[in-house]
């Protein structure tokens, strides 16, 4: 999934264009100064926005400080409307960035402050304030600055199969078990239900146990201990799924350095065989540039 959307094209400008250029390099551009002032800037802005929300939900802050943080809740509200704005103007397709992942989450970091504007009145007082919460969706906007997080979201596109096999089997195993817990247990030990017993099915496949329903029989404690004890067995399962793609990914990424390298060879002796992560010829010993 990439954030950056096309560069506007050179060819056939109109007479805005270059200006227009200079902004798409400053916001969607990290190589130059300006890009990476703005990137450093936005992310000071957007954890001093996501503060502000998680302050604004401590009772004791928010009745001393409640007028602060909405001044400061609005300030970063413009900020935020600013940015959305130069981006679309920026950008080359301004729809199709509108209804892209990141488009989307930029939209996400304003539109709250701006229907709390619009829903007024005690009986909307729940609704605004839910609204609200939304601008917890701000912390989305970092995914754009984590370097990373480009690698690990196409390891999980290359394991999604993978991963939907194992998702369908372990639907399948809580189903089974909790249907069988149900009939061996029954309603007087807290199994009222198939959807309950698959519920406390979830909870021990997942080693999380919260104590709410327990088996009281013989039968239902060795189901038990079998889901728990195939909990552990399936939990490293996603992990070693994703693990080997990023591996993959890792070996792809090796590979194209190397063949970078041996397409660099000696600028004295010309020799194509180049060693990964030497500084010298291993021939006639010149520095590489």
């Amino acid at each position: 999934m990439s954030e950056r959307p096309p560069p506007l094209k050179s060819e056939s400008r109109p007479r805005h264009s270059v200006w227009r250029q200079q902004l798409y390099d400053v916001i969607f551009e990290a190589d130059t100064a300006w890009g990476k002032g703005f990137d450093v800037a936005l992310l000071w802005v957007i954890i001093l926005s996501m503060a502000a929300v998680m302050l604004e939900s401590v009772a004791d802050i928010e009745v001393h400080f409640g007028f602060y943080l909405r001044v400061f809740e609005w300030i970063f509200t413009i900020l935020f409307t600013i940015e959305y704005l130069a981006r679309l103007i920026a950008v080359r397709h301004p729809f199709q960035y509108a209804f892209s992942f990141f488009g989307v989450v930029d939209l996400i970091a304003v539109i709250p402050t701006y229907l709390s504007l619009f829903l007024w009145g005690g009986q909307y007082l729940l609704v605004i304030r839910t609204l609200r919460l939304l601008r917890v969706f701000r912390i989305l906007k970092l995914g754009r600055y984590v370097s990373e997080s480009q690698a690990l979201m196409l390891a999980l596109q290359a394991s999604r199969h993978k991963i939907t096999v194992f998702m369908l089997s372990v639907v399948t195993v809580v189903t089974i078990m909790g249907t069988l817990m149900y009939m061996v247990e029954g309603g007087q030990n807290g199994f009222t239900s198939i959807p309950r017993s698959i519920y406390w099915a979830i909870v021990t496949l997942t080693t999380v146990g919260y104590g709410d329903i327990a088996p009281k029989t013989i039968i239902g404690q060795t189901l038990s201990s079998f889901i728990m004890i195939v909990g552990y067995a399936i939990i490293a399962i996603p992990t070693g799924i994703v693990t080997v793609e990023l591996s993959n990914l890792q070996e792809q990424k090796n590979k194209a350095e190397a063949d970078a390298r041996q397409s660099d060879p000696c600028s004295r002796c010309h020799s194509p065989s180049r060693d990964p992560g030497a500084l010298f010829c291993k021939f006639c010993g010149t520095a590489f540039g």
